[in-house]
């Protein structure tokens, strides 16, 4: 059986201490672990996973010299991969709230009109199926952009109880929306 951590670890070590081919072995094989990850963790933006899996190996490149070889290499890694996934997120996000250029002509008629109502509809109908109080501090807090204190002074319910509320309604939406229920 293929053990990663292994693998990948021999292979590391040896192109640390100058074995090129090693080196290289090891990177062909990281990339396929890395595209593994990605398309799992980011499937609608199958367009920048290999530019991410470039950062990441270029990365993990950088930082060879923080590896310590009584560690396990796949968690080092992983931490350098979940860093670079997660800067990948927190730029994606900042350009998606950017509005598209005023003289972009080709795509004005790309998007029609009743696309934000079907998806609050949508959310409408994944929301309906929490109790109120799920329901209630994720539609003050996540949708109408109140405060916790606001939110837990309209709904009664303590400023704690409405982030746990926050917290368990997000978790049972994520499970809707998978069909995990």
């Amino acid at each position: 059986m293929y053990c990663a951590e292994t693998r990948l670890k021999a292979l590391f070590v040896s192109g640390l201490s100058g074995h090129s081919a090693d080196y290289r072995s090891f990177l062909i094989e990281l990339t396929r672990h890395l595209r593994g990850y990605l398309r799992k963790r980011i499937p609608h933006f199958r367009d920048d996973t290999e530019d991410l899996v470039q950062e990441i190996l270029l990365a993990v490149h950088n930082a060879r010299h923080t590896f310590r070889p009584d560690e396990p290499l796949t968690a080092w890694v992983h931490a350098i991969a979940r860093y670079k996934l997660t800067d990948f997120f927190r730029t994606h996000s900042r350009r998606d709230a950017l509005h598209e250029p005023l003289d972009d002509h080709e795509d004005i008629f790309a998007y029609a009109d009743d696309d934000p109502a079907v998806a609050r509809r949508d959310i409408g109908t994944l929301l309906a199926r929490l109790p109120d109080k799920q329901r209630l501090s994720i539609e003050h807090v996540k949708l109408q952009g109140l405060s916790i204190a606001e939110a837990a002074h309209l709904t009664g319910l303590t400023e704690s109880a409405v982030k746990v509320s926050i917290h368990r309604g997000l978790k049972a939406l994520a499970a809707f929306v998978r069909g995990a229920v």
